[in-house]
């Protein structure tokens, strides 16, 4: 009798306070959602590109110095509370920024990861940590030491197909000093992180014997004809990817005769340099 009076006055009070009832029912049906999402349902995942940065594309920002760049050396994968990986990092790769002023230590930094992500229907779309991505769209990370965001640059419901091929190039500088030409050594390379991308095979030199200055200051001039100059030829074989025809160098540079290359190895920056010859 206690039992059914008890069941009563319960049922009496769950009904007088119906909106509790639904509240408790709401966080209850969240609670299990969530509990399966984490715990027993499949996670989906693709797979990214990430230039970091500041995280928009279109914005100049200072680029990550040789100290971030060694840290995230270390970073592997970032892990979900039932210990599913979110975030596990493939590859690094970095090429050293070269400005009008030379090489400042800044590098542009790519890193390859497998995302744990929910799709947003059947939109094709995709939801990480709250957030949807897509080329072109801000992402933020989160490892145990190490915080940045980037700007995604490639992604596949596939791992990402990056092959590379080894092509030989000609570099040519014109009005550069003897020490420039001294101080570039046959043999001298330059890693990405993962491979050797650049490798110096020969150079030589030649005189000029008459300088043909065209819109130049004063400075620049008194410059060129205070010692002696020459042209300086490099042969190396470079790292590129064969993308819609175009031959890509690190990441964003396009590799054509008469276009600016620069890269920098562990003696030297290459700046106003250009391709004469792609083999």
């Amino acid at each position: 009798m206690k039992l059914g009076k008890t069941s009563k006055k319960a049922w009496k009070f769950l009904i007088k306070n119906y909106f509790i009832v639904i509240f408790i029912a709401c966080i209850a049906f969240v609670g299990v959602v969530s509990a399966y999402k984490m715990f027993f349902s499949k996670p989906s995942y693709v797979y990214v590109k990430v230039k970091v940065g500041q995280g928009l594309w279109w914005a100049s920002t200072q680029k990550p110095n040789i100290w971030f760049v060694n840290a995230l050396k270390d970073i592997k994968e970032e892990k979900d509370l039932s210990g599913k990986p979110t975030v596990k990092v493939l590859k690094i790769e970095y090429y050293p920024s070269i400005y009008q002023s030379g090489y400042l230590g800044q590098y542009d930094v790519y890193i390859t990861a497998m995302l744990k992500v929910s799709q947003l229907g059947k939109s094709g779309k995709y939801n990480f940590n709250r957030s949807t991505i897509g080329i072109g769209a801000p992402i933020d990370f989160e490892f145990s030491k190490v915080q940045f965001s980037g700007t995604i640059t490639e992604l596949s419901e596939r791992p990402l197909n990056e092959n590379y091929i080894e092509k030989t190039v000609y570099l040519t500088k014109k009005y550069a000093s003897q020490l420039e030409y001294q101080d570039i050594k046959v043999g001298d390379e330059y890693s990405n992180g993962q491979e050797v991308i650049f490798k110096i095979l020969e150079k030589s030199a030649g005189d000029i014997n008459e300088l043909n200055i065209i819109d130049r200051s004063d400075s620049e001039t008194v410059d060129l004809l205070s010692e002696k100059r020459l042209t300086i030829f490099v042969k190396a074989t470079i790292k590129v990817k064969k993308t819609d025809g175009k031959l890509i160098f690190a990441e964003e540079q396009m590799v054509v005769p008469q276009n600016r290359f620069i890269i920098s190895t562990e003696n030297f920056v290459f700046k106003d340099f250009f391709v004469s010859k792609i083999e």
